[in-house]
């Protein structure tokens, strides 16, 4: 979860020192399809058995380390492509894993507390997971696509006419506002009734979800979205 050190992450320091400093970076390399096992691997020995692209990893490695860059490098197409892959791999997580399993646990709340705010947190979810979910889909179905196909051609297109990178920005909302709300609302206004244990378990997996959002939306403002803008500019398709 939340780290207290800032390990600066470069091409020679072990992957099992920067696990356990920070083990939110188990999160990040599932969002780089990669299993937990290290073995005794450095950085740059890990990216080279992975194929990862070392400068991605390292910089990404180091925003979730708390350490936002403050330039950013020249990308290659294939460092953008890998870009995408892991924010629409971290979709999967989400959808499949993390939302899944908060739900399970309100599910549950349910049935230990009968406290009538539980169906308003219910309610107040399911909500947030419509909302947070139809965000997801227009980078899947509509953002991704756009930047991949301008990653994969040099020429003028119908799509490059009709969006661009400054559109994506404009559309990327706050989702994780909802759900500091719904922490707040276990924290401070739902009565304990035998679902103690319960509770700690989801506003534990409710700090993580938030930490990692938080580091998807920093990787799509601070670098995708700049780095595609860039692209844009060079091939003259920007919307005026």
């Amino acid at each position: 979860m939340y780290q207290t050190n800032k390990l600066f992450v470069t091409p020679q320091v072990s992957m099992t020192e920067l696990i356990s400093e920070n083990p939110s970076l188990l999160v990040l390399l599932e969002h780089f399809d990669t299993d937990c096992v290290v073995h005794d691997d450095s950085v740059h020995e890990f990216c080279t058995h992975h194929n990862i692209p070392e400068n991605v990893f390292i910089l990404f490695a180091n925003i979730y380390n708390g350490i936002i860059p403050t330039a950013l490098p020249e990308f290659s197409n294939e460092d953008c492509m890998v870009m995408i892959r892991f924010l629409a791999q971290s979709h999967v997580y989400y959808k499949t894993q993390k939302y899944p399993e908060i739900e399970s646990y309100i599910i549950q709340l349910s049935e230990y507390n009968k406290a009538p705010e539980i169906p308003l947190i219910q309610k107040f979810y399911y909500q947030y997971v419509a909302e947070v979910n139809e965000h997801l889909e227009y980078e899947n179905a509509t953002a991704f696509p756009f930047f991949m196909s301008l990653l994969h051609t040099q020429e003028t297109t119908e799509a490059s006419n009709k969006f661009s990178a400054l559109e994506y920005k404009e559309h990327h909302t706050d989702i994780e506002c909802k759900l500091s709300e719904l922490k707040q609302l276990l924290l401070k206004h739902v009565p304990i009734q035998n679902d103690r244990i319960l509770r700690r378990k989801i506003l534990v997996s409710l700090f993580e979800l938030e930490q990692d959002l938080h580091m998807h939306s920093l990787i799509e403002e601070v670098i995708l979205t700049p780095v595609m803008h860039a692209i844009e500019k060079k091939r003259s398709h920007v919307k005026k």
